[in-house]
């Protein structure tokens, strides 16, 4: 099921739409019945009179106003691209909190807005992407992480140090990938904090998608509270069919898939891609300026999101 602004904004566009065919096919010619019998009452009807028979009501004029509008946009939302705002930092480098992104929703398949029933078969999920879906414990909900594991993928996660084993396909059964760890390359140390603990930023490689990632070595993983898979280790995550592994690039500071689980590939929103407004905000406790105002603009994250 979609969000409740989803919902309501299918059902407005429904509504106006409706006003302004019953006006078409139904009000409209009941008015013009009544111009046509005053005419034949009277040869000279008052302009004045004229108009106010033909006079559309205030809400139907309305509807019609707006009918247009809101079509577009729940078209271009719907199918095309729709905007978010990062509200917390567990995807810190990437995306910062107020960062204004746009998903585009036709990277996976197309959905329709209200049931989320796919209309059209599009691509999958890869590996490495930067992903917008429905969280899986409350629906409602939008989630943003990295897409780490595909359908079938054997995920590990053990000491801060990510491998994966991708998937066996039929036609790799003679020759299956191996378990291998994922490489990251140490860019600075200090640059982020998460509370007090200063945090390392590294470019980990996901096959051919490089992007930065944060550690907070200060912090120990809380693996006791991971998600629980029967015939696994704890920190290992085998991913099912038609479901994918997501991971936060603040990497101790996101409630992620080792948490909850696994995303249904039909909880799947799109793929965000690009940044188009970044503010910043006062985070002085002592501060005179509300923390909800902005601050200042990050003209420099604007772009393409990796």
């Amino acid at each position: 099921m979609a969000g409740y602004f989803a919902i309501a904004l299918v059902l407005a566009t429904l509504v106006s739409g409706l006003i302004w065919l019953l006006d078409i096919y139904v009000l409209a010619p009941k008015r013009q019945q009544k111009l046509s019998a005053v005419q034949s009452a009277s040869n000279d009807v008052p302009t004045a009179l004229s108009d106010e028979l033909l006079k559309e009501p205030q809400w139907v004029e309305t509807a019609k106003s707006i009918f247009p509008v809101i079509a577009l946009i729940t078209i271009f939302r719907s199918f095309m691209y729709e905007p978010f705002q990062i509200p917390s930092g567990s995807m810190m480098p990437t995306l910062l909190v107020g960062d204004f992104i746009l998903v585009e929703k036709f990277s996976y398949d197309v959905k329709d807005p209200v049931w989320r029933k796919t209309l059209y078969s599009n691509a999958k999920p890869q590996r490495g992407d930067v992903a917008v879906f429905k969280y899986p414990k409350q629906p409602t909900i939008d989630y943003i992480k990295r897409v780490i594991g595909l359908p079938g993928d054997r995920v590990i996660y053990r000491n801060k140090q990510l491998f994966i084993q991708p998937a066996c396909t039929q036609e790799l059964k003679s020759d299956c990938p191996a378990l291998e760890s994922i490489a990251l390359s140490l860019k600075n140390e200090g640059e982020f904090y998460q509370q007090q603990y200063p945090q390392r930023r590294y470019t980990e490689q996901l096959g051919t998608v490089a992007h930065d990632i944060l550690q907070t070595p200060a912090r120990r993983e809380y693996t006791e509270l991971f998600y629980k898979q029967n015939g696994t280790a704890i920190d290992e995550f085998v991913v099912p069919d038609g479901h994918y592994f997501v991971l936060g690039d603040n990497r101790d500071n996101s409630g992620d898939g080792r948490f909850w689980g696994f995303v249904p590939e039909d909880n799947m929103v799109g793929k965000a891609v690009f940044i188009w407004m970044s503010f910043e905000f006062n985070t002085d406790e002592n501060s005179w300026i509300p923390g909800w105002i902005p601050t200042g603009v990050r003209f420099d994250r604007l772009g393409s999101i990796h």
